[in-house]
């Protein structure tokens, strides 16, 4: 069979197959780049065999449950990149020209972050509408993973990860306090030593979340362990589970804002608390930002504080 010369071979391959074939490899799975992309599953396996098709190349087989690029793949998902970089290049140049904030802006946060993020990224949309959010929300190993592999244009979480090169910007405050139920046995009035927190039924986040290492490292310093009770996937379970009576926790503040207004949560006065961290937007050293990025990371770092603290004077 004759192979399609260069010319004709390009002509025939789209942009929006490049992006569908970068997905899959980076992600590994024809199931995560279509929940990514936002189209079905058979529509990202038929826009794969184009490719490969158009090529004559095998660019990727399955290994387990792993989708992993072969030896040419791998080739072509670099050209691909390139492709989709230049392009993007193209599409930030001609908004840059036209003075126009656009384009894709792609977040990724930890599960904590929902309390606040969503309406930062909703009224950022609203001063510059040709922007398009995606934003992920997923548990701290995972955000590390996306960060690590470039998914996304910033990363919001508590704590920058120490194994990767990172740029973190602090932008808002983020004060961790303990939360118990009103009528708990502990709601004294007074100071209360830290070490009373090892003897109470505590609940905490999975391991390797960013508040749960906070209080751990908290506790070792003052040679002290934490024993939980129970361990829970997210933090609004655990604020249910202390609304319920079964325990107390170290929660963001934030989170907890409305049951203290209500007198359904009750913030307990123990020694070192709160603890004072910041949320930070990070990305990878030497990463370039694109318009609608760099504009949103000045507007976190100059406005969240004020539009949340607005928004929580209307409440």
């Amino acid at each position: 069979m004759k192979r399609p010369t260069s010319n004709r071979m390009a002509s025939r391959i789209t942009l929006r197959q490049l992006q569908i074939f970068e997905t899959v490899a980076r992600l590994g799975s024809f199931t995560a780049a279509a929940r990514e992309l936002h189209v079905t599953q058979p529509t990202v396996s038929m826009q794969i065999s184009k490719l490969s098709e158009q090529l004559e190349l095998t660019l990727l087989e399955q290994i387990g449950r792993q989708v992993r690029l072969t030896t040419d793949g791998r080739k072509v998902y670099d050209a691909a990149c390139d492709i989709l970089s230049r392009t993007g290049m193209l599409g930030e140049l001609a908004a840059k020209l036209k003075g126009e904030v656009q384009g894709d802006l792609r977040i990724a946060s930890v599960t904590t972050a929902t309390y606040f993020l969503p309406r930062l990224l909703g009224a950022f949309v609203r001063r510059y509408p040709g922007v398009e959010p995606f934003l992920s929300v997923t548990n701290r190993t995972q955000v590390i993973e996306r960060l690590r592999s470039g998914s996304d244009d910033l990363i919001v979480m508590g704590r920058a990860p120490q194994e990767l090169d990172v740029v973190a910007h602090p932008f808002l405050d983020n004060e961790l306090v303990v939360a118990a139920p009103p009528a708990h046995p502990l709601t004294t009035g007074q100071r209360l030593p830290l070490h009373v927190l090892a003897k109470e039924r505590f609940l905490v986040r999975e391991q390797g979340s960013g508040t749960r290492l906070a209080v751990e490292s908290l506790m070792a310093e003052h040679g002290l362990t934490l024993r939980p009770s129970m361990e829970l996937g997210a933090t609004e379970a655990i604020k249910q589970a202390v609304l319920a009576g079964l325990g107390i926790s170290v929660l963001p503040l934030h989170t907890i804002e409305r049951e203290l207004q209500a007198g359904d949560i009750t913030v307990l006065d123990v020694e070192h608390f709160p603890l004072r961290r910041k949320w930070y937007a990070v990305h990878l050293k030497g990463r370039r930002l694109s318009l609608a990025a760099q504009h949103f990371l000045d507007y976190l770092c100059t406005e969240a504080t004020t539009l949340l603290q607005g928004q929580m004077e209307e409440a």
